[in-house]
């Protein structure tokens, strides 16, 4: 009697491998620099390229749980001021005489919390979408931050502090390789556990995950959190970086950390996607900005060309399935 063996390994497909969305963002990367270098002679220097990042890897934190977040089918449009609060808190805490570490781990908190109440808010009202609620405490979050502040601006961190934002370990700048460490660990939290295939599954179809006893409402709250976490890490990041914080930093960040999520390939539908996209969308979208930069490219310009690259990444999925469709009729 022949004996049938079951595996869920699929064969390998050099045409499926190399249609992968990541290795389009590869050309655009590798286009970028092409370009670049014809523009401008200082920008292949190492030494600019490495501390090009630290300009741009801040906001990148937040691009991780994002990716989780939309996935799922969902969005949080109140990142950008859970940072600008968890910053102003730091300060407002460490203006009042708390030592900076006490008001650095108060800031990581106050985030977390602000991402958790978030999560609650969405699945006690699931009539309200994502988008409503996370609008609603972005307006809530910002406002908490300029009754703290006012107009004002606090600064004179210690010294060690722009340690974050501006120093390196060994010759690589410290943001990066914390960068590096978080990638790796959502990466794995996605693709590597049971939670990351739950997040897949709601994904695809939240009410067939749960009927298949996936806790959606929990998952749903601890990625919100992290969102939170990740919000909270990013302000300390920035504040570094800036010197001093005030309520209205970080302005426009949730539009920029969804455009990297969504030109890494992650789907707004959700479902579909892999945490490599968006790191590799990060790096496109970095260098992109600091080679027009160094032209003097205006900052609206560069909305119009990052804008057209969003438009180009959903565009071309959508192709693909119309000439798929053709085909197969």
């Amino acid at each position: 009697m022949e004996q049938r063996v079951l595996t869920n390994k699929k064969e390998f497909s050099a045409k499926s491998f190399i249609l992968q969305w990541e290795w389009l963002l590869v050309a655009l990367i590798v286009s970028v620099f092409v370009m670049n270098a014809n523009l401008s002679e200082y920008f292949l220097d190492y030494d600019n390229l490495r501390d090009a990042t630290m300009g741009f890897l801040d906001k990148a934190f937040i691009v991780l749980p994002m990716v989780f977040i939309i996935m799922m089918g969902d969005i949080d449009i109140s990142v950008a001021s859970i940072v600008a609060l968890s910053s102003v808190v730091m300060g407002d805490l460490y203006n009042h005489g708390v030592p900076m570490p006490l008001a650095m781990a108060i800031s990581l908190a106050v985030g977390t919390l602000c991402g958790w109440i978030n999560g609650m808010l969405i699945v006690r009202y699931k009539e309200l979408s994502a988008v409503i609620v996370t609008l609603a405490t972005m307006t809530i979050y910002r406002g908490i931050a300029y009754i703290l502040l006012k107009d004002q601006s606090v600064g004179k961190f210690p010294s060690w502090f722009k340690f974050l934002g501006w120093d390196y370990v060994g010759t690589i700048p410290f943001i990066l390789i914390a960068f590096a460490v978080f990638a790796i660990g959502f990466w794995f939290l996605l693709h590597k556990t049971p939670f990351g295939r739950r997040v897949y599954a709601i994904g695809n179809n939240p009410t067939a995950a749960r009927y298949s006893g996936v806790r959606v409402d929990r998952i749903k709250i601890v990625v919100f959190t992290l969102a939170g976490f990740m919000s909270a890490v990013t302000a300390l990041f920035l504040t570094s970086r800036m010197g001093s914080t005030r309520p209205n930093i970080a302005t426009g960040y949730e539009l920029e950390v969804i455009t990297m999520v969504v030109l890494g390939g992650i789907s707004t539908a959700g479902g579909k996607g892999r945490m490599l996209g968006a790191i590799l969308a990060v790096f496109l979208i970095g260098f992109l900005r600091y080679g027009l930069g160094l032209v003097n490219v205006s900052a609206q310009m560069m909305l119009i060309i990052i804008g057209g690259l969003l438009i180009v990444s959903v565009a071309i999925p959508q192709l693909k399935g119309r000439f798929a469709f053709k085909r197969k009729a």
